[in-house]
């Protein structure tokens, strides 16, 4: 699980550009949106696709993603239950 935590934050920052900031930096336990990491919705929509081409992830209600982007560390565990690749 720590391997699939270091690789999702990994591939966050390289999809969403984010500059000067590297996995160390993100906490697997705090918020990617608001106070935490700062994500807007099109960054919640960046990381629908990733989920996707990634990890062959649909998500067919975007009202999931709320629950699923808490965290670094939930969506983890999201994507070990339901991954298809």
């Amino acid at each position: 699980m720590e391997d699939l935590i270091v690789k999702l934050k990994e591939e966050i920052i390289e999809v969403l550009n984010l500059e000067d900031v590297t996995p160390a930096d993100i906490d697997e336990n705090a918020a990617l949106f608001g106070d935490g990491l700062g994500l807007d919705s099109i960054d919640a929509l960046e990381l629908i696709v990733l989920m996707e081409k990634n990890y062959g992830i649909k998500l067919k209600d975007p009202a999931e993603g709320k629950d699923i982007f808490k965290s670094v560390k939930v969506l983890a565990d999201y994507i070990a239950a339901h991954r298809t690749k």
